[in-house]
């Protein structure tokens, strides 16, 4: 007769598993900044931090999953709006802070991983 197998709630992460969830995480950033030359790679990006959620849970690094998420989402939609509203010119301003704020979303998720720090308090 077989033991059962226990899953453990919480996974013990080493060293090398937290390097290699770090670096994920900045590639990530560099996903979403090359979307302004190539707009497929915000897509790449969201389906990898959903794809791999699970690895970061319980870290630091999940602040940044969360946030490279709605990032994602948020920009989505403006997006969505700048561009619907477009042709009454005020669409035109919506897209470029937009842009103006997804930038901004990336510098500092991208210093913050870079200083090993959380997005925010959670």
């Amino acid at each position: 007769m077989s033991e059962p197998h226990i899953i453990p709630s919480e996974s013990p992460r080493t060293p090398r598993q937290s390097d290699q969830a770090k670096t994920l995480t900045i590639i990530i950033y560099a996903l979403q900044a090359a979307s302004f030359i190539v707009g497929l790679t915000f897509l790449v990006a969201v389906i990898i931090n959903y794809i791999k959620r699970d690895d970061v849970r319980g870290t630091w690094l999940e602040s940044h999953f969360r946030w490279q998420i709605r990032t994602f989402w948020f920009c989505l939609l403006w997006g969505l709006l700048g561009a619907f509203l477009s042709a009454v010119v005020v669409g035109i301003f919506i897209l470029l802070a937009n842009a103006v704020w997804v930038i901004y979303r990336i510098a500092k998720g991208w210093i913050n991983v870079a200083d090993n720090k959380p997005m925010y308090a959670q």
